[in-house]
């Protein structure tokens, strides 16, 4: 096995992913009143079963309110326990790290699943009020969401600290917060949906306030040999709007209070946003947070080869390799990219398939 590639081993606190491969979290609208099901532990074992590292589940709510959709999944209930258990089992049980994303969609929540028609849901249809830090809608087919008071966001940050016990319970090996995309924590921190006159508004330090309440509580509760990560936007691609720069300075915070490694993405939060999408292209940010606040990253975003993918964690740009479409298109992914950059790939496939391969 070569060491600092995309098949070498990564340790974090306590746990060690197998290889630098990670399935990173996508909603599947499967869900009711947040419970997962048997589509959840076929699709997210699947991809264990298929050899890779890290397996994290969608983004879940901490709280009925912190859904994107009717259709997501929750943690926010202890009767979600059992429910994730089997999901965790299954994934452990072939290998991979079962991660869990840690979600409140502030600003964009309480809409429909995708199908048939994608649309906002009133309450009497089901839906509910969203909430953010200043009422700005994300856009025009979004409703303008109430604006937190104190109580609010002291009951959130409750809301993930409960969330992560609960995550404990059902055998996750590590917790990411998400903080990207327009979701709430994310629109607390951009100047760009963030107007607050309070201690959470303002200057950077302000705006990121929410983050390090949320990190502390949820460190606190979890394991001291259980990895925390952090999903943040690098930048919204928007003048005026959050930088790589800011995010840097996130990063070394985050580090300070626990945080084991920074997810880089970017984007979700702007409708002005121009995004140079192109293969590769959130790479650079996940380099320079390495780099510039010695924390580990995660590289996300248009990586489809496994040459590429190796490059990434070979030239210390990041320290783990997220798959989005990549994972849905093939499962196998792991297997695959081992075969093709040379490496045995049988110590990955189960027993069950082993045997002839």
């Amino acid at each position: 096995m070569p060491t600092e590639g995309l098949f070498s081993p990564l340790s974090q606190r306590g746990v060690t992913f197998r290889n630098r491969i990670g399935v990173s979290p996508m909603c599947m609208y499967s869900c009711d009143d947040g419970f997962v099901n048997d589509w959840h532990v076929v699709h997210l074992g699947s991809r264990a079963v298929g050899g890779a590292g890290l397996v994290i589940a969608e983004a879940t709510g901490v709280e009925p309110r912190g859904r994107i959709t009717v259709g997501c999944a929750g943690i926010y209930r202890d009767e979600h326990i059992d429910a994730w258990s089997r999901v965790t089992r299954f994934i452990t049980q072939h290998g991979s790290v079962a991660g869990i994303q840690l979600a409140h969609a502030g600003r964009k929540a309480g809409w429909s699943t995708p199908w048939p028609t994608y649309r906002y849901l009133s309450v009497s249809e089901g839906g509910w009020q969203p909430i953010a830090p200043s009422p700005i809608a994300p856009n025009e087919k979004h409703v303008v969401p109430r604006e937190m008071t104190q109580s609010d966001i002291d009951e959130v940050t409750a809301s993930f600290a409960s969330a992560a016990v609960r995550a404990v319970a059902a055998g996750f090996g590590m917790i990411e917060i998400h903080a990207a995309h327009g979701y709430l924590l994310n629109s607390f921190c951009s100047p760009l949906t963030n107007h607050r006159t309070d201690t959470y508004g303002g200057t950077r330090e302000n705006r990121t306030r929410t983050h390090r309440e949320v990190v502390r509580a949820v460190r606190k509760v979890i394991p001291e040999s259980m990895p925390l990560w952090i999903r943040i936007s690098c930048t919204d691609w928007t003048d005026g709007g959050w930088t790589i720069e800011d995010s840097v300075e996130l990063a070394k915070e985050m580090r300070a209070l626990g945080v084991d490694a920074i997810d880089c993405s970017s984007g979700g939060n702007s409708q002005t946003a121009k995004i140079p999408v192109t293969p590769g292209y959130q790479v650079p940010f996940a380099s320079a947070i390495r780099r510039e606040a010695e924390i580990q990253t995660a590289a996300v975003g248009m990586i489809t080869e496994a040459g590429q993918a190796d490059a990434i964690i070979r030239q210390g740009h990041a320290d783990m390799i997220l798959l989005g479409k990549p994972a849905l298109r093939d499962p196998y992914f792991p297997v695959h990219a081992a075969k093709e950059l040379g490496i045995d790939d049988k110590p990955l496939w189960p027993e069950q398939y082993r045997w002839v391969m």
